[in-house]
């Protein structure tokens, strides 16, 4: 009796929600709010060097807030977001951002599926020409024979 009403709790605490680690600012919204809107902005842009597939703004680890604080006091020093953005891609590398500038080191990145697309397309115009060529051979045959 009291086996089944251990494993009855076990399976009641199982199904409980497993509470969740937010990121959490602890730190008040900035005074102006186009200030705040461009925080917010930037946070979202840039991404978690430790989780990566998170932007600063979602993710809940240490760097992270780390990485906000220091885009909060460049928003409030005055800097462009064009500046911050520089000295973030300075110092972690083009990774960072989620929408990498377009340069000619990453140039084959953007240009890749224009290629990929139009040598799909030759290929297949290619082999419907090829099958229409096999059909019209196929069906001369049939009426020769």
């Amino acid at each position: 009796m009291r086996a089944s009403i251990l494993v009855a709790l076990l399976a009641l605490i199982a199904l409980l929600p497993a509470p969740r680690a937010d990121a959490i600012d602890n730190i008040p919204p900035l005074p102006d709010p186009a200030l705040q809107q461009r925080y917010l902005g930037l946070t979202h842009e840039l991404r978690c060097m430790q989780c990566q597939n998170e932007s600063l703004a979602d993710s809940p680890v240490g760097l992270a807030s780390d990485l906000r604080r220091d885009v909060r006091e460049q928003l409030l020093a005055g800097k462009t977001d064009e500046q911050i953005r520089d000295h973030m891609v300075a110092r972690y590398g083009e990774f960072i951002l989620f929408r990498p500038r377009m340069s000619w080191r990453n140039a084959w990145l953007w240009g890749l599926p224009g290629v990929l697309m139009v040598v799909g397309i030759v290929i297949g115009v290619r082999v419907l020409r090829y099958r229409q060529r096999r059909v019209g051979e196929e069906t001369e045959e049939s009426l020769d024979a």
